[in-house]
């Protein structure tokens, strides 16, 4: 019975049919001794019903099978002295399998030793002339049975641990992304509010005009990081996704935001402005608003270029400027723009250019079925 046409019997009736199954099988082997009648249909009939409860209660199975072999030993059963009997003792043997699969050898070895030992007491019994040969394949049997019981429970423990790894990993990847968003989207804010506020503290004296638009400036941004935030945080609430709204098609705002900054951003673009996967327009997005933030905090210079070109097999970036130039610096920045490309497969590069200033230099492949 496939496992589907079980699932849709309830329970509590599985559980029931499965103990009445268990609990008939020691009357359908003591039937046919009562009546001496042949015992090779009801015998089988006796083997096969005890699997049905295995799953549920593999100890009580093999009890019942204890019970049954010195039934067998005890009563003179026709034809069921010889073959019949070892198949007996195989079944007993897979019911050790299934126990060995689930518990610690320090159960399953006693359980098998027991086992054992029962099997070759019912074979001297009934077969004292050929015990040696009886015992070793009784042995031989028992031993392959508890290593293949012994190989699935580690497998299953192997398959378990790598579950649980993979676990792990994918919410240490969570909170790396979520950590580079918050990065992301606050550094570029910080950066601007952080400028905008230094001018306005300049000019508020001599030119109130412009200490007015520094603090609007100041408002607006501080009011759609907060509302990123928002977003992000009623997302990890709801144990949501969180949000990825921003791409390629926000540059617009982040030109505006740049310029209020005190930095004009030109941006260049060729090749088709096709659709990119969510992915890919995020992390492009992110890495020109990180490498854009690192010209407005550091660089020293009023403007930098920004290219994009959109290729049929990946996007290429690169935001440069002729400002002071420097090394990477020891912040969070670049090595979030370096870990986002390397989780699409990508290249990228970023350092001082020969002529001056920085550049940053990101190449993100485009999966085929989407070119």
């Amino acid at each position: 019975m496939s496992a589907s046409l079980t699932s849709r019997i309830p329970a509590q009736v599985r559980t029931v049919t499965a103990g009445i199954t268990v609990a008939l099988s020691p009357v359908a082997l003591a039937v046919p001794i009562a009546f001496d009648g042949t015992p090779y249909l009801l015998f089988l009939v006796a083997l096969v019903l005890p699997f049905f409860g295995l799953r549920r209660w593999p100890w009580v199975v093999l009890g019942v099978q204890f019970a049954e072999l010195l039934l067998v030993a005890v009563a003179s059963v026709p034809g069921a002295d010889a073959n019949l009997r070892y198949v007996q003792m195989m079944t007993m043997d897979l019911v050790v399998a299934t126990i060995t699969a689930r518990v610690r050898p320090r159960v399953s070895i006693p359980a098998a030793v027991l086992t054992f030992a029962a099997q070759l007491t019912v074979s001297a019994v009934k077969d004292p002339g050929n015990t040696s040969s009886v015992a070793t394949s009784i042995g031989l049997l028992m031993i392959t049975m508890w290593l293949t019981g012994t190989a699935i429970r580690l497998r299953r423990q192997y398959r378990d641990a790598q579950r649980e790894q993979a676990e792990i990993q994918a919410v240490q990847a969570e909170r790396l992304r979520i950590a580079r968003e918050l990065h992301d989207m606050i550094a570029h804010s910080i950066g601007v509010i952080a400028f905008q506020a230094g001018m306005g503290g300049r000019v508020i004296d001599t030119q109130p005009a412009e200490a007015r638009n520094a603090l609007r400036a100041i408002e607006e941004t501080s009011r759609d990081t907060l509302a990123g935030l928002r977003r992000m945080l009623t997302a990890l609430r709801r144990d949501d996704p969180v949000p990825a709204a921003v791409g390629l098609a926000d540059l617009d705002g982040l030109v505006a935001r740049s310029r209020q900054a005190g930095v004009k951003v030109d941006i260049e673009w060729r090749g088709d402005r096709r659709p990119l996967l969510p992915d890919i327009d995020l992390s492009a997005f992110r890495i020109i608003q990180e490498a854009v933030t690192n010209v407005v905090r550091h660089a020293g210079t009023s403007r930098c270029d920004v290219l994009i070109d959109q290729r049929d097999e990946e996007v290429l970036i690169e935001v440069t400027d002729e400002g002071r130039g420097g090394s990477e610096g020891a912040g969070y920045g670049i090595p979030g723009m370096r870990e986002r490309v390397a989780l699409l497969d990508g290249d990228f590069s970023a350092g001082p250019r020969p002529e001056g200033g920085f550049k940053v230099s990101a190449r993100i492949p485009v999966p085929m079925g989407v070119r």
